[in-house]
């Protein structure tokens, strides 16, 4: 007898989650010129040079000291879609001579949490003088990225014993889903914030289905209150969500976090983010003292760009840096000059850049930081170079140098106890951290 051969039939939910990926593809090719108008400066300038030696206001009574100038801007008066503020503190016409030379306090690696072997994307906040904890570092880890037993992990710089505490999970897919109510996929890019309150707010990159570009931004914050504890009390924090930010009518999607906030002086701050699906570009979130979000806007017309990292040159003069995903290879450049409510695209600095994240940091008027890859086709150098006008910038220390196939990526940096902190994935197997003091600087 002849056998027959017997086919199984298509699955009828096979062929209806065929076509609606298909209605899904073509109402996303649909709506992302909508997105794209949305968040699109109403009248981009054109592209112009940042002014190397800009004229700052002078300090306001009451405003900050001089050593806190530039790492606190302020807000104008009126800010259209994006809030309100007081006029804070202004600061004095920097006068740069050198960034000083930089003295290794210490470096190596941060703990990381048992039986983990994969490591991304760190984020450093400093703790004022009187905590038990000089700064606390954020980053995703797991089995691999994007793995489904990844997490978010934590660790504290003990200032009594100069050494890391024990890593220890702050926040998992599960968790997040769970509180949120639907499920979450992946997490990844923790950028950690500490408020008016002494609360850390923590926004993390949170997908459904799909890839990054899907991901969502989820606002976490510390049920704990202020941070003046020891390291058991440290292991004991808790995380509870307080929503999923409001930013995008196309299901709050494709919008994610990399690099640190900008304090201001209002106590308020301002949240670097990106789109990324299909066109890639900056945006800045404003928050209030207490965290909750006042408004965004788009930093550039340009559709290349993500991952922006904000330096501060004066109260309301701003620039911000980017990675550049386009075909020129170089760190790109915005700039405002009215504290956020309109932004202009700038040429791109001299620095090459391989389509890789950058930090910056400004550490005191006319001293700037910038941590960034500087091979042209790969992340196997990274580089920490100093300028004094936020434009031309120098060598200052090289962070690290591999070969081959090897990566140090994904730099964050950090001012506390009066020193410069880096922390930066290495490998995507563990965070390398260094610590330099800054000497004969002016």
């Amino acid at each position: 007898m002849k056998r027959r051969s017997i086919q199984a039939p298509i699955p009828a939910f096979s062929r209806r989650q065929k076509g609606a990926a298909t209605w899904l593809a073509v109402l996303l090719g649909l709506l992302l010129p909508g997105v794209d108008a949305w968040l699109r400066p109403p009248s981009p300038a054109p592209a112009q040079h940042a002014n190397p030696h800009p004229s700052l206001p002078l300090k306001a009574e009451g405003s900050n000291s001089q050593a806190d100038c530039g790492r606190h801007a302020s807000l104008p008066h009126t800010l259209p879609r994006w809030g309100r503020a007081g006029v804070g503190a202004g600061c004095a016409a920097p006068v740069f001579h050198d960034n000083g030379v930089l003295q290794p306090l210490g470096g190596g690696t941060i703990p990381m949490p048992a039986n983990t072997p994969a490591a991304h994307a760190s984020s450093l906040v400093a703790l004022p003088a009187g905590d038990a904890h000089a700064l606390l570092a954020f980053w995703f880890a797991g089995s691999k990225e994007s793995a489904p037993d990844v997490g978010i992990a934590m660790a504290g710089f003990e200032r009594a014993s100069g050494q890391w505490s024990a890593a220890h999970w702050v926040a998992t897919r599960q968790a997040l889903g769970q509180q949120l109510g639907f499920a979450v996929r992946r997490i990844g890019n923790p950028v950690a914030w500490r408020d008016a309150q002494g609360r850390v707010h923590l926004f993390v990159v949170a997908t459904g289905l799909g890839g990054w570009a899907a991901s969502r931004i989820v606002q976490l914050r510390t049920q704990n209150g202020p941070l003046d504890m020891n390291n058991q009390a440290l292991a004991a924090m808790q995380f509870k969500v307080v929503r999923v930010l409001p930013l995008s009518w196309l299901f709050n999607t494709s919008l994610l976090v990399r690099t640190a906030p900008l304090a201001l002086a209002d106590g308020g701050m301002v949240l670097p983010a990106y789109f990324e699906l299909g066109y890639k570009y900056p945006v800045a979130l404003r928050f209030d003292a207490q965290g909750a979000l006042l408004g965004q806007v788009r930093m550039s017309a340009r559709t290349h760009l993500l991952q922006p990292t904000l330096l501060p040159l004066g109260a309301q003069h701003w620039l911000a840096l980017l990675r550049d995903n386009g075909a020129q290879g170089h760190v790109a450049a915005v700039q405002t000059q009215d504290g956020g409510a309109h932004w202009q695209d700038l040429p791109d600095l001299a620095l090459t850049n391989p389509d890789a994240s950058v930090a910056a940091l400004t550490s005191a008027p006319g001293q700037f930081w910038l941590a960034h890859n500087s091979a042209p086709a790969s992340r196997q150098v990274l580089d920490l170079s100093a300028s004094g006008d936020g434009v031309h910038w120098s060598l200052a220390q090289r962070l690290a140098q591999g070969q081959g196939g090897q990566e140090y990526s994904y730099p964050a940096l950090a001012w506390a106890d009066d020193s410069l902190w880096v922390s930066y994935t290495d490998q995507r197997t563990r965070i390398a951290w260094q610590r330099f003091a800054v000497s004969g600087a002016h």
